[in-house]
C-alpha cells in the first residue's frame, strides 16, 4: 500500500508540474491560447488528448464490471463508441476544423454556432452556455467520485477526502495550464490508460494459458455468458451512444485545435486506433477476469483486484494510476470545455460588453474553473448523487441530444438556419430529459429519442422559418469548396 501510495503521489506531482509549465510559458497569452491553445496542437497530443478525455474511469471500472457481471451482451456500448468515433474523425473532424476557422475564428462551439449564421443574437450562445454549465458540472462529478472510489478502495483513504485531494491537482493544472496544460496530460494519461489495458489482461491470459491463475473454467460460467444478442433495446441503447460524439464539446473542440488538416488526417488514424484498443481490452478485461478471480463480491473492482493480484506494489501502483488518469482526463477538459462556455460567450459579450482585454479573460476563464469544480466536488461528495456510470450516461445523453444533430446540419445543410439550429438544441435537450424522468424504465437509452426529436425539429423549423442570408450561405459554399490541405 505504501509503495502505492508513493506511485501515485509521483503521478499526481507530474501532472501539476506540467500545469506549473504551460503557466509560467502563458504569460502575455490570449482567450484563444487558454481555450484552444493557439491552434498549434500536434496529432500526437491531439489525438491521445481527444480520447483520454472521453474515456474516463468508466472503461477501466465500469465496463468492464458489467462485461464481467453480465457477459458480452454489455458489449454494445463498446461497439456504438466505437462506430461513433470513428466517423466523428472521418466525417465530421476536417469539415469541423475547416469551418470554424472561416467562421470568424471561433474559439468554442457557441461561438462557432452563432458565428456559423453570421448572427448579431445571442441566443444561441446562453442556451449553449446553460448546457454546458449543468450538464459537465454533473459529469466532471462523476471523474472526481471515481477518483474517491479508487484511493478508497486500494488505499483505504477516505472516499470524501480523496475526492478534495483529486479536486485539487485537476483545478491546479488545468487553472494554471489552460487547453496546453489539459492536452499534455491528457496525452500522457492516455498512454498510461493503453498500457494498463493492454498489459493486465493479457498477463492474466498467459497465467490462465499456463494453468497458474484460473480461478473459474468457461464451463463454470454463467449461461449465455458469450450471447451477444440479447434484446433488441440492449442492442440500440448501445449503439445509441456512438451518436453523443457528434456532439461532445470537450471532445471535438481537438478537432479544432489541430495545426493543419494534415495533422488531423494522421491524428484521426492515431486516436481511432487507440479508442478502438482500449475498448477492446476493456471488454477483455471483464471476461478474462471473471475467468482469473473467479467470483467477487463488487464487480466494480475487477481491474483493480486482477492488477494487485497479479504484480508488486510498485507495478500494479503504476497500472491504477491507469483509473487516476481516466477520470482526470476527462474531468480537466470538461471543466475547461465549460469554462470557455462561460467566459467567452456568456461573461465577455453580455457581462462585459466585449470590452474585456485578454489578460481580464485569462483570469477571468480560471476563476470560472475553479467555481465549477467546487460545485462538481459537492455533488460528488453527495452520497444520493448516483453511480459514476449512471453521471456519465445522463450527461453523455444531453450532450449528444442536444448538440449531436445541430452540428452535424451545420457542418452539412447549406439551407440550415439559426432558428433551426436553437429549435434542434432546446428540443434535443427537452426530450432527454423528459424521457430520463419518465420513461427511463422503458429501457431505451434516453438520448436515442432526444437525438431524433433534436434532428426533425432543427429541419422543421428551418423549413418553416426564412431562408439563411446570402452571406451566409457564401461561407458555407467557401467551407464545402475548400480543399483537404492547408
Amino acid at each position: 500500500m505504501n509503495a502505492e501510495l508513493i506511485v501515485f503521489v509521483v503521478y499526481l506531482a507530474f501532472m501539476i508540474g506540467i500545469g506549473v509549465f504551460f503557466f509560467l510559458r502563458s504569460k502575455g497569452g490570449s482567450e484563444k491560447s487558454f481555450f484552444l491553445g493557439g491552434r498549434q496542437m500536434g496529432p500526437w497530443v491531439s489525438a491521445l488528448s481527444a480520447g483520454a478525455s472521453d474515456m474516463s474511469a468508466w472503461v477501466l471500472m465500469g465496463l468492464p464490471a458489467s462485461i464481467y457481471a453480465a457477459g458480452l451482451g454489455q458489449a454494445w456500448i463498446a461497439i456504438g463508441l466505437a462506430i461513433g468515433y470513428t466517423v466523428s474523425w472521418l466525417v465530421q473532424a476536417p469539415r469541423l476544423r475547416r469551418y470554424t476557422i472561416a467562421a470568424k475564428d471561433s474559439i468554442t462551439i457557441p461561438q462557432y454556432l452563432t458565428n456559423r449564421f453570421l448572427s448579431k443574437s445571442k441566443a444561441l450562445q446562453i442556451i449553449c452556455a446553460v448546457i454546458f454549465l449543468v450538464a459537465y458540472t454533473i459529469y466532471a462529478a462523476s471523474s472526481i467520485k471515481a477518483c474517491g472510489t479508487l484511493f478508497n478502495t486500494v488505499l483505504g483513504i477516505d472516499a470524501t477526502l480523496a475526492m478534495y485531494i483529486a479536486a485539487v491537482i485537476i483545478i491546479g493544472y488545468t487553472f494554471l495550464g489552460g487547453f496546453s496544460a489539459v492536452c499534455w496530460t491528457d496525452f500522457f494519461q492516455g498512454m498510461l490508460m493503453l498500457g494498463a489495458l493492454l498489459i493486465a489482461p493479457i498477463f492474466a491470459m498467459a497465467l490462465i494459458g499456463g494453468g497458474q491463475g484460473a480461478a473459474a473454467s468457461l464451463e463454470q460460467l454463467p449461461e449465455g455468458y458469450f450471447n451477444l444478442f440479447t434484446n433488441w433495446k440492449d442492442v440500440l441503447s448501445g449503439l445509441g451512444w456512438g451518436l453523443g460524439y457528434f456532439g461532445m464539446p470537450h471532445i471535438i473542440v481537438r478537432f479544432m485545435s489541430l495545426r493543419s488538416n494534415k495533422d488531423l488526417k494522421k491524428s484521426a488514424k492515431i486516436g481511432i486506433t487507440w479508442t478502438l484498443l482500449i475498448l477492446l481490452f476493456s471488454v477483455a478485461s471483464g471476461v478474462i477476469g471473471h475467468l482469473f478471480l473467479g467470483e467477487i463480491d463488487d464487480s466494480s473492482v475487477v481491474f483493480i483486484t486482477m492488477v494487485r493480484k497479479m504484480f508488486p506494489a510498485l507495478i500494479s501502483g503504476l497500472l491504477l494510476s491507469a483509473i487516476l488518469a481516466a477520470a482526470m482526463s476527462t474531468a480537466d477538459s470538461q471543466l475547461l470545455a465549460s469554462a470557455s462556455a462561460f467566459a467567452s460567450d456568456v461573461y465577455k459579450p453580455i457581462i462585459r460588453k466585449d470590452k474585456a482585454s485578454d489578460k481580464e479573460m485569462f483570469w477571468a476563464s480560471r476563476f470560472v474553473v475553479l467555481g465549477i469544480a467546487v460545485v462538481a466536488v459537492l455533488i460528488a461528495s453527495d452520497p444520493n448523487s448516483g453511480t459514476i456510470m449512471g453521471l456519465v450516461e445522463n450527461a453523455w445523453g444531453v450532450f449528444g441530444a442536444a448538440f449531436g444533430p445541430v452540428i452535424l446540419l451545420s457542418l452539412f445543410w447549406r439551407r440550415f438556419n439559426f432558428q433551426g439550429a436553437v429549435a434542434g438544441i432546446l428540443a434535443g435537450a427537452i426530450v432527454d430529459i423528459l424521457w430520463l424522468a419518465f420513461l427511463k424504465g422503458f429501457g431505451l437509452y434516453e438520448i436515442i429519442p432526444g437525438f431524433i426529436t433534436g434532428l426533425i425539429a432543427a429541419v422543421a423549423v428551418s423549413l418553416l422559418t426564412k431562408a439563411p442570408e446570402k452571406e451566409v450561405t457564401d461561407l458555407f459554399d467557401q467551407v464545402a469548396a475548400a480543399k483537404d490541405e492547408d
